[in-house]
């Protein structure tokens, strides 16, 4: 990854930052030219007028300068105090000829001495470019770190969710290896069908991890279930059935990958399974009080407590993944009772890239 990657900033914002440089810069040498005037040896418009030449052109050579010594502007140290004197040097001088100019005194009046002394107006003309020069570099700075803070945190966080997929992938390939594995002696017609149905999985599988955590949708996650819930068909026969509920307007909305694939496993082979009517799994997705709400519920066996970690049932790295995407804006609600079946609820942030305008259910 490029460690200075070019500035993608709209130009409204650029011109945003520059407007408020510029109005701060106003307000600066206006402080100035009210210093200047106490003497009472000129007006304050007349020390209004050299101050805001002066000011406005020594911010131009400082603030151009760095970024033409700079590709970012980040000059530090002994290039940065150079720069800021000689930009003092050259914007006191042309600032002088221009305000001279603009109040109809000779151009080079004001060299010698107009409307202070030239030392004085040096001086206090390098002390308010040092402080303004502080003032935007401290502020740049310190929004590169942010943003730089922001970007290894994301990274991390995708590590995580990465990391976490990786744990729960090879759970479920596994388990449908072994199916296969019995299938290929006793049914091979089966197995070739199951075959076909992993086939596709891995295939959608593939491209959520190449496309990212921010890129997955919900469209991705319910074409992966299809595949999935294909595979369980093929193992369970009419045992198994389901109903998959995707509203068209939440199907570009971005969710973590192999997000539900975790808990329609739990719901198969905790709820269903073991029964021998086998049941009925439902996915439902929909939106909920401006939030984002995902559904899994099964008719199977349920039970009278919540399973811990270690049971199998693969919440915690529910959860986990959750709170890595989402922080705290993300639940997850477990609710089961014996011989009624499992609900879990998950309610993320609804995108407002994506937002509808559904009535809450």
């Amino acid at each position: 990854m490029d460690p200075h990657p070019a500035d993608t900033s709209l130009p409204g914002t650029v011109l945003n930052r520059i407007g408020r440089r510029l109005l701060f810069t106003v307000g600066v040498n206006t402080v100035v030219a009210l210093f200047l005037a106490l003497p009472g040896r000129d007006s304050l418009w007349v020390n209004w007028v050299y101050s805001q030449c002066i000011g406005l052109l020594i911010w131009a050579c400082i603030d151009g300068g760095r970024f033409v010594f700079h590709p970012r502007g980040q000059l530090t140290g002994w290039r940065m105090a150079l720069l800021v004197m000689a930009g003092v040097v050259a914007g006191y001088s042309a600032g002088c000829l221009l305000a001279n100019a603009l109040l109809g005194r000779p151009v080079l009046l004001g060299l010698h001495g107009l409307p202070t002394s030239t030392l004085q107006i040096m001086a206090v003309s390098l002390l308010a470019a040092g402080i303004t020069t502080h003032v935007f570099t401290s502020r740049e700075q310190l929004a590169m770190a942010r943003e730089a803070s922001e970007a290894a945190e994301r990274q991390a966080t995708e590590a995580r969710l990465r990391l976490l997929e990786s744990q729960l992938e090879p759970h479920m390939l596994f388990n449908t290896l072994a199916n296969l594995r019995a299938l290929i002696a006793t049914d091979p017609p089966r197995a070739l069908a199951m075959l076909d149905r992993l086939d596709g999985f891995l295939r959608a599988t593939l491209q959520a991890s190449r496309s990212g955590p921010g890129h997955h949708t919900l469209a991705a996650e319910f074409e992966r279930l299809t595949d999935y819930l294909a595979l369980m068909a093929v193992r369970m026969g009419p045992r198994l059935t389901h109903t998959l509920e995707l509203p068209e307007a939440l199907r570009d909305q971005p969710v973590p990958a192999l997000l539900l694939q975790p808990l329609v496993e739990n719901a198969i082979r905790h709820g269903l399974e073991p029964s021998v009517a086998g049941g009925h799994v439902t996915v439902s997705a929909r939106e909920v009080d401006g939030a984002l709400q995902l559904e899994v519920q099964d008719n199977g066996m349920g039970c009278a407590s919540e399973p811990g970690e270690g049971s199998g049932f693969g919440l915690a790295q529910v959860r986990e993944r959750l709170t890595s995407a989402h922080g705290a804006a993300a639940h997850c609600h477990w609710h089961s009772r014996p011989g009624e079946g499992t609900r879990i609820t998950l309610r993320l942030p609804l995108s407002t890239a994506h937002a509808t305008t559904t009535p809450s259910a």
